[in-house]
């Protein structure tokens, strides 16, 4: 039976994205890898092929991506941003003040984040920080250089 802490929350476009590579992997990498290795193992003697070596190995690879993304898409639940503007919550982003700068982040599910992109975990220091805080909030965390207030300007 799953529980709720064996969910997995995700937006709409980061579930999109994890099942995008799901089917690419299902639809066109799988094939294309068992069609390498039944190639590389008509090279002849097995233990000396190192074509059919990198070939398994790849497939082996794909099987265990595809096996990984298929357990979390079961284990996915949409997050609906259901509060309007009003706090912060998954699928939203948020724009902070900090040493007098602007920054904007988008919270998201774990799997989605991408700190190069400003799109940071719900789970993460500051993502855990901003949720369900409103416009005005400050918010204070523990970062590595040390705590870190941040003051919330803007919900969208």
């Amino acid at each position: 039976m799953t529980t709720l802490n064996d969910k997995i929350q995700f937006t709409v476009d980061g579930l999109a994205e994890i099942q995008a590579e799901l089917d690419e992997l299902k639809e066109k990498k799988l094939p294309t890898a068992v069609e390498r290795v039944a190639r590389a193992r008509d090279f002849g003697d097995l233990s000396e092929n190192a074509e059919y070596h990198a070939a398994k190995e790849e497939l082996s690879f794909i099987e265990g991506r595809i096996e990984e993304l298929e357990e979390i898409v079961k284990k996915a639940v949409v997050v609906k941003k259901d509060n309007g503007n009003s706090e912060v919550g998954i699928g939203c982003k948020v724009t902070v003040e900090v040493g007098g700068r602007e920054q904007t982040y988008e919270v998201v599910g774990e799997w989605e984040a991408d700190p190069m992109k400003k799109r940071i975990s719900h789970t993460s220091p500051l993502g855990s920080a901003l949720l369900g805080k409103k416009k005005g909030d400050a918010v204070e965390f523990e970062a590595p250089a040390g705590k870190v207030i941040y003051k919330i300007k803007k919900i969208h």
